[in-house]
């Protein structure tokens, strides 16, 4: 099960009974979740989840709270990368009332396009029971090994506004975007997530999520640092076998003519072609440090540099 669908069946379980709190959420599941349609010139509602158990809040609540029964039928959607059940929760005849009930017509029947603002400006679990029920209708989040976001698709420009709103009630900032031809509300700090997750309501999942996060961030660091130590690796092997070719033509060019602390670096560095700079010093008799060994190699490729550069200019000029 993927960690989203524990937290949904998390807040789905959630029993609250304050009916304000109940219509809250059930409020913003509707919006979230489909909302309103005209059959014949009849008010329906008609919302889809992909949670089980999130559709079964919701039928359970239209029924006990609104007092309107609510089919609940699963289908099958096939995608490329597989099938994926999805849970719609009807309400044919008595769709109109449970519209203006729920908000979603204002008292002349003109459809709301956000949440209501006896929610919206309603106390802080209000709120809380909108942002779970928004949530639980079109709520992501990010698995383990990913970059960290919370996203809810939402139906319009003005419920993506409500929910920024909602969650700067809550102490949290939400940033709002536009994907394409959907507008999304979306969360990326870590800790912004897991606080959210907690003010849902989904407190053990919200652990879980954190310690997993947490975990993946950690492994993958690990593996950062093992790739750079990889590479630095790589690196300092070729630039030692780069610098023992060197030493090698330094050799050949000054024959015995070099100095013997010269000399000295140099055949270590070729008896010993993998060493770093520092294992190099510690070899040296007396042990030297790499800076001073490093620098020996230096003057004598210097110096074997400037004699085959004066060989060069003398046959030149003869």
């Amino acid at each position: 099960m993927a960690l989203v669908d524990e937290v949904k069946n998390e807040l789905a379980g959630i029993t609250d009974d304050a009916v304000s709190i109940k219509k809250a959420q059930a409020s913003a599941m509707i919006r979230f979740g489909g909302g309103l349609r005209t059959l014949q010139r009849h008010v329906i509602v008609i919302t889809q989840f992909s949670n089980a158990q999130s559709a079964k809040w919701l039928q359970n609540t239209i029924r006990t709270v609104y007092g309107h029964e609510a089919e609940l039928v699963q289908t099958i959607r096939e995608l490329p990368k597989g099938s994926v059940n999805w849970y719609s929760v009807r309400v044919f005849r008595s769709g109109g009332a449970l519209a203006l009930q729920s908000g979603m017509l204002d008292r002349r029947r003109r459809p709301v396009k956000g949440l209501p603002d006896e929610i919206i400006q309603g106390n802080i679990a209000q709120v809380k029971a909108a942002w779970r029920g928004a949530f639980l209708s079109r709520g992501v989040l990010s698995e383990p090994g990913r970059a960290p976001y919370l996203e809810i698709m939402c139906p319009s420009v003005e419920a993506a506004e409500d929910l920024v709103y909602m969650a700067r009630r809550l102490g949290i900032s939400a940033s709002q975007r536009k994907v394409m031809s959907s507008v999304r509300v979306t969360l990326r700090d870590a800790d912004v997530i897991e606080r959210m997750l907690i003010l849902m309501g989904a407190d053990y999942t919200a652990r879980e999520w954190s310690g997993k996060h947490l975990d993946s961030e950690a492994r993958g660091k690990a593996n950062r640092l093992a790739n750079f130590d990889d590479a630095n690796m790589r690196r300092s092997a070729k630039a030692a076998v780069e610098a023992s070719e060197k030493v090698t033509r330094a050799f050949e060019i000054l024959g015995d003519d070099i100095p013997e602390n010269l000399r000295a670096a140099g055949q270590l560095r070729l008896d010993h072609r993998e060493a770093s700079l520092e294992e190099l010093g510690r070899l040296a008799d007396p042990p030297i440090t790499k800076d001073a060994i490093a620098g020996r190699i230096r003057r004598l490729l210097q110096l074997s540099n400037k004699v085959e550069k004066q060989r060069a200019l003398s046959q030149k000029n003869m």
